[in-house]
């Protein structure tokens, strides 16, 4: 980009900038909004089949679509969807639909089709471009601007779905699917690694790729899951050079790089590692993007929450989890409370009513409201992802917390763990449950890691963080931990043999059920009993 070019974007960015400011500084009620975005999404369902017949009519209130259309999961809107790929029109939304994006939820679940239609497209345009001037407002200018954005997505290569034949139809993932349908300036002026090497599957030719490619671009902003960004940051330092010397951190090599977008996965277990490799002064910014809609971004300071998308084309509804059942979703339709009722402090799963033809379709995230005005919530993990095999609750956010707080103490760096059940077994002795926790740190720790020792002090965080399990604990309901340290690269080998390693795919943090667990011990060669 020349001087002129540059300068003139920039005053472009500036501008959008302050608007930014003014419309969050204006920015109506966000159940007013949310109102707006039901009253916009129901004639399109009208003017689907599937949903006609579901009993959505034109001009119905809420209460009455609240009473009459009960939730669903991907699984009971999966024959629709079929429908959907094989090209028939007018199904859960008007015309036909030529983009999936494809989605497991977890890498262990089922891979999932989601439609992606052209209303979806502009929702993820105008949360991804509103999540970003959200940043330049915290900042109060808009340099981040001034420099290309690098986004470390998924493959933008695209697989023809034949089933749609002769209607042209293509599944990939979200972040590549995005990335071929950016607004045009973006594409010109911001937007890295480029189309070539953004089409690459192979990740890590990717990153060297990469690595080639931007250490003399001047970088500004960087977004990715967190593992992918230390790999690169890691290939960048080895092949950098500041003089003589290797530079030290990515603000070395790209002096202007300001903002690290992050989201998918808890930052806080990467937090301290990734200061280091991008530099001191870079800023976090979170955002909450799903392959079903961008739902909240970072508006201001982390403990605030993110504040929800409200005006960006997506009905958000909320079911307290004391209530949730997933088995008995039909009868639970008059516990779900619109964004109007919600209350701080409650964990809600997540529903969402999309432009792309999901209807009160439960996501299968949890969340907790931080503030009702504006509304900011925080991600605590997903209804199927906890641990309750002995009924003791214990959620996605509770395991990351109490892991974080004893690597904490000792400094110890984590790459990843998974934490699964080790059920009774008459045959080995073992009376009751306990949980058995999959941990592999970063070698080179100050302190050495011994599992019993582990094990013991995240037994003592879990029962300070969770009632249920410390009343598990105490009344002899559940042993103790146990804790396996695994050798650098065993996660790697699992994401490999999944078939996920590389772009948006992560491991999930717990489950009620050794499904993961198990295949870690193969790949380990674990034995356990």
């Amino acid at each position: 980009m020349t001087a002129w070019a540059k300068s003139f974007h920039t005053f472009g960015a500036g501008l959008l900038t302050a608007a930014a400011e003014w419309k969050l500084r204006k920015k109506r009620s966000g159940p007013e909004e949310q109102e707006r975005a039901f009253d916009r999404l129901q004639p399109k369902l009208v003017a689907s089949s599937y949903w006609r017949e579901a009993g959505i009519e034109a001009g119905m209130t809420y209460r009455v679509f609240a009473s009459r259309i009960v939730p669903r999961t991907y699984e009971q809107l999966a024959p629709a969807i079929e429908q959907v790929k094989r090209g028939e029109a007018d199904v859960l939304w008007p015309g036909r639909c030529s983009l999936f994006a494809v989605s497991s939820g977890t890498t262990a679940g089922k891979t999932k089709f989601l439609p992606i239609t052209e209303e979806m497209l502009a929702h993820f345009r105008r949360a991804g471009l509103d999540s970003l001037l959200y940043y330049t407002v915290r900042k109060k200018h808009a340099g981040v601007f001034r420099g290309r954005h690098l986004f470390l997505g998924g493959a933008t290569a695209l697989d023809p779905i034949a089933e749609a034949k002769p209607h042209a139809a293509y599944a990939g993932d979200l972040s590549g699917i995005t990335a071929l349908n950016l607004p045009r300036w973006v594409d010109k002026h911001l937007y890295e690694p480029g189309t070539a090497i953004a089409q690459m599957t192979d990740w890590p030719q990717k990153i060297d790729a990469i690595v080639a490619r931007t250490r003399r671009l001047d970088i500004s902003l960087l977004a990715g899951i967190p593992s992918w960004v230390l790999v690169l940051a890691a290939a960048l330092r080895e092949n950098s050079t500041q003089g003589k010397r290797r530079i030290s951190n990515l603000q070395g090599l790209w002096p202007n790089l300001e903002c690290f977008v992050h989201g998918g996965v808890p930052i806080a277990p990467f937090a301290e590692e990734l200061r280091a490799a991008l530099g001191p002064s870079v800023t976090f910014h979170e955002v909450y993007p799903a392959s079903e809609g961008f739902i909240a971004a970072q508006d201001t300071h982390a403990a605030a929450g993110l504040r929800l998308m409200t005006d960006a084309g997506i009905f958000y509804e909320f079911l307290p989890m004391d209530q949730f059942d997933e088995s008995k979703l039909d009868q639970l339709a008059k516990k779900i409370v619109p964004l109007a009722d919600v209350k701080p402090g409650v964990d809600y799963a997540l529903l969402l009513t999309t432009p792309a033809g999901l209807v009160r379709y439960v996501i299968g995230d949890v969340v907790r409201f931080i503030s009702t005005e504006p509304p900011r919530l925080i991600y605590v993990g997903r209804t199927k992802l906890q641990l309750s095999a002995f009924g003791e609750h214990v959620i996605e956010k509770e395991v990351t917390d109490a892991l974080l707080a004893v690597c904490s103490r000792h400094q110890w760096t984590i790459v990843n763990f998974h934490v699964a059940p080790i059920f009774a077994n008459s045959l080995t002795g073992q009376t009751r449950g306990r949980h058995e926790w999959w941990i592999e740190l970063k070698s080179g720790t100050i302190a050495t890691p011994i599992g019993p020792q582990m094990a013991a002090e995240i037994d003592t965080e879990l029962q300070r963080l969770n009632d249920d399990y410390a009343a598990k604990r105490r009344g002899g309901g559940l042993d103790a931990p146990i804790v396996r340290l695994v050798m650098p690269g065993v996660f790697k080998h699992w994401l490999e043999f999944r078939g996920k390693w590389g772009g948006q795919h992560k491991t999930p943090r717990c489950r009620s059920d050794r499904i993961i667990a198990d295949e870690l011990a193969q790949v380990t060669n674990f034995a356990v009993d």
